[in-house]
Order: structure tokens, then C-alpha cells, then sequence
């Protein structure tokens, strides 16, 4: 992507989301609930070949659909969500659907009997549940396949991965399956998939979004806003906060806190100590960043990774928590005894997880609070980081990578891990697309607790940008497009 060929940012006003006006049309009685789920309905089964959703409740679904109209006509209000179809990361629990992790294993799972944290919450605010969205074995890859439903592709171009964990929920939005998607986040599973199919994804301060306990890692993991606009991801973050039981770092509370556009831009290539980036995602990065240093009016500024963390940063980390906890939540009897029904990537993993000695696991624990202060005190309460949110053009939808020749993605290629092991906020947003047809994702990350102003930034950056909505040949779920 040549500079002249990036998207110029202009005076237009902000765009506005999707959500809100269906959900108003529902509210009005303008737009009946039953037709949004018919037509989601109609949408999954005719982009079965994209394999985003792995599990469907349709009678269900039409009739909560048919008991909300009734409610809107006897003149309740069903929430901000009113009516809208929502599928769910086939991670977390959404009651009458089994939750499967993608695995084998769980492959005869019974119908979860409640809600799960989010489910419950986006459910409340109005919103109907109409399937699950599909993922890697137990979330843990940068792409979204499994042995027990197959590899999910990427609306944008087929043969390509939509990223992952959250590559089901993603491919849905892009494709226009539905207009909510839920997703979870503990090394960029957010963030990976909003960046390789043209979205807006938000990982939250840690804490912001109480954590469902049952989630591996759940202190660096947790919930997140999946959006096509910044707009959507203000709403959705606005119903998704607040503690849940059983969550010891939840915030007790939290209200907006207004701050102003950042006075610095602080830019990297990586958080990494990798291979340098291929040619076209340096330039598309290059652009985008001077493009947001106008649109700011702020300095910008390019560090190397010792000013990010002048003590040093071990890549490894991040591997060393999450698989190891990932690892023994499983268990080595039940990965030795199923290793021939787990996914021979995932596997690889775990046992290099049983490898980690528990004081390599204890240091890497303690080095995150360094890690934190260290970029605490770069960003300060006026500065934000932009990273690329990968170092690479994407990979296929088995998880192969341009130059290699087996399945698995290395760390280097993920600039998404290092904020969740810090906890501060991170969004990935639109920033034009690749010479291969996928979209490239600018990683901004904020102080922590500035995700007010990380949308602020996003929506001014947006303002200019308009980003398309859906992918090439698809349909957004719009109001017009429904009616």
C-alpha cells in the first residue's frame, strides 16, 4: 500500500454504529425481533462453507424472538440490545447450547444449563442468542481450527485464516451473520481477529470487565468488545463492565473518565526482538502512524523495545503462564491419555508446557509486575504506543505460515501479548488493507484505565478512515438491510 493509496483522514462526522438504531427500530416496534433472527438464520446456513458458526438453537431463538415483540407491543423495553441476534465463543456458556472449547474431548458436551458472565450480561440488554461462534482447541491459537468442526476461513479472502481465538465471532461480523459476536482475549484473541478481518477490537484494562473464573488464566484473560464500528465497541463496552462474583481483580466500579487526545504517539515495529517486517506491512504501518499523528496534532515519536522495557523482556513469558495454566487445568493423565484427539499443534504445546520448571513459571509471574511499571511509566497519563497489531501479511486458515512448514504460529508474530500480561487497554482498529487482499490492523495502547480516551482516539481516527463495514460480496446487518 502506497502512501497515496491509505486512507486520509477528513472533518466528516463521526460515524455512527449498527446497533443502536436496530435495536431502537425493535424498541419503536418498527422492525420486529423475529425478522433480525429469521435473517440471521438465513445468513448462517448460507455461508456454511465459512464455518464461523459451529452450533444453532432456531426454534428457540424464534421464539424468544416472537415473546420480545410481544413485550415491545404490551410496551416493555427490552434494553439497549433489544432484539439483536447473538452468537457466542464456543468458549463461554450460553444456556441451551453446549460449550465444546473446539475439542474432541468435549465433543458430547450436554447443553449448558446457564448463562455464562457475558452471555448473561448481552442477554439482559435485550439480545437474542441465535448460535455459537466457532474457535481453536480450548482458545489457544492464533487461528481458528480444530479437529472437531474443521478450520473457519476469512471472509475477506477465503483461503486465509480470520485469525483467532475469537476467529469464529470475527468471521461472523465480517461476513454480516449477525451483528453481535462475543469474544475473549488473553494474548490478542480480541485483537488478532479484528485486525485480520477489518474490525475494531478492544482488550480492556484487566479488571474493567469482571473475568469468568472458569476461563484459563483468568488474570491476564477476559472479555472484550468485537465491533465493525468504534461506536459499537463504546455500547457494548458501556454493558459489558462491572465485578462478577468470584472475580478477586474486578473493579468494584467504573465511570468514564474523559482525557484528552494524547500528547505523544509513541511508535514500534514490535514488542519483540524478531525478524524485521515484511516490506508491505512496514508500509502500511509507516502510513497509518503519520496519518494518526495528524489527525492528533501530537509529537510522534519511534522507540526501540529497550526503551519499551529498559530491564529486558522475555518473550517467553507469556508462554510460560498461560500454557503452563492451561497445561494442568487439563491435566497431564487426561493430554497423555487423548493425545490422539487433541489437535497435533495444541499438543505440541502442552507438553512443552510440562516442560516449563515451576520456577521459570514463578519468574515470569513476578516479571509482569515489572513489565507493567515499566510501561506504565513510558506511557505516563498523556501517551499511547502503536504497534502493528501483527508483524506478518496473515496466514492460511490451518495456521501455516508464509516460509514455514508446519502448522503453529511463532510469538514474534502476535504484538498483542505484552498488554495482557501488564493489563493495560488495547485496541485494534482498521488501517487500510494488504496487497494480499486482508485488512491491516493498528494496535493502539493506552494508560491503563484510559480506554475512554483509546476510543476517543479510535473515533477520530474513524471519522476520516470509514473503513467498510463487512467484507467484499458480503452485507451488513443494517436496518435497510433487513427491512
Amino acid at each position: 500500500m502506497e502512501k497515496n493509496e491509505a486512507m486520509t483522514m477528513s472533518s466528516a462526522a463521526s460515524r455512527p454504529g449498527l446497533l443502536a438504531p436496530l435495536a431502537a427500530a425493535v424498541r419503536s416496534g418498527a422492525l420486529p425481533a423475529l425478522r433480525l433472527v429469521e435473517e440471521s438464520l438465513r445468513r448462517i446456513e448460507a455461508a456454511r462453507d465459512l464455518n464461523a458458526v459451529v452450533a444453532v438453537r432456531p426454534a428457540a431463538a424464534l421464539a424468544d424472538a416472537e415473546h420480545l415483540d410481544a413485550a415491545v407491543r404490551g410496551g416493555a423495553d427490552p434494553g439497549p440490545l433489544a432484539g439483536l441476534p447473538l452468537l457466542v465463543k464456543d468458549i463461554e456458556d450460553a444456556a441451551g447450547l453446549p460449550t465444546t472449547f473446539g475439542s474432541l474431548l468435549r465433543a458430547a458436551q450436554a447443553a449448558a444449563r446457564c448463562d455464562g458472565v457475558i452471555s448473561w450480561r448481552l442477554r439482559a440488554a435485550g439480545a437474542i442468542l441465535v448460535g455459537k461462534t466457532n474457535v481453536p482447541e480450548f482458545a489457544f491459537e492464533g487461528f481458528t481450527a480444530n479437529r472437531l468442526f474443521g478450520a473457519t476461513g476469512n471472509p475477506w479472502v477465503r483461503g486465509f485464516s480470520p485469525g483467532g481465538s475469537s476467529g469464529g465471532s470475527a468471521a461472523a461480523l465480517a461476513a454480516g451473520l449477525a451483528p453481535l459476536a462475543t469474544a475473549t482475549d488473553v494474548g490478542g484473541s480480541v485483537r488478532i481477529p479484528a485486525a485480520l478481518c477489518g474490525l475494531v477490537g478492544l482488550k480492556p484494562t484487566s479488571g474493567l470487565i469482571g473475568r469468568d473464573p472458569g476461563l484459563a488464566s483468568p488474570d491476564l484473560n477476559g472479555h472484550g468488545p468485537l465491533a465493525a464500528t468504534v461506536a459499537d465497541t463504546r455500547l457494548l463496552l458501556g454493558i459489558l463492565v462491572g465485578p462478577v462474583i468470584g472475580d478477586p481483580a474486578a473493579l468494584p466500579r467504573w465511570r468514564p473518565d474523559p482525557r484528552p487526545v494524547p500528547g505523544r504517539i509513541l511508535s514500534a515495529p514490535s514488542f519483540f526482538a524478531g525478524p524485521p517486517l515484511p516490506a508491505t506491512v512496514e508500509v502500511a504501518f509507516r502510513v497509518a502512524v503519520d496519518q494518526l499523528s495528524d489527525v492528533l496534532g501530537a509529537r510522534l515519536e519511534h522507540v526501540e523495545l529497550d526503551e519499551i522495557f529498559p530491564e529486558g523482556y522475555e518473550a517467553s513469558d507469556w508462554f510460560r503462564i498461560v500454557g503452563v495454566e492451561q497445561a494442568y487445568a487439563l491435566g497431564r493423565d487426561v493430554i497423555d491419555r487423548e493425545a490422539e484427539r487433541l489437535d497435533p499443534v495444541f499438543l505440541g504445546y502442552m507438553r512443552a508446557a510440562f516442560e516449563v520448571t515451576l520456577e521459570d513459571h514463578t519468574a515470569a509471574r513476578r516479571r509482569r509486575y515489572r513489565y507493567t511499571r515499566e510501561l506504565d511509566e513510558l506511557l505516563g497519563t498523556d501517551a499511547v504506543l502503536v504497534t502493528p497489531t501483527l508483524t506478518v501479511e496473515g496466514w492460511s486458515a490451518d495456521g501455516l505460515l508464509a516460509g514455514r512448514t508446519a502448522a503453529g504460529l511463532p510469538g514474534w508474530v502476535f504484538n498483542t501479548e505484552p498488554p495482557n500480561l501488564t493489563g493495560h487497554p488495547a485496541i485494534s482498529v482498521p488501517a487500510g488493507h494488504l496487497p494480499n487482499g486482508l485488512p491491516f490492523g493498528l494496535q493502539i495502547v493506552g494508560p491503563r484505565f484510559g480506554d475512554w480516551m483509546l476510543l476517543d482516539l479510535a473515533e477520530a481516527w474513524e471519522t476520516g478512515a470509514q473503513w467498510p463495514l463487512v467484507a467484499n460480496g458480503c452485507h451488513q446487518f443494517g436496518a435497510a438491510d433487513v427491512a
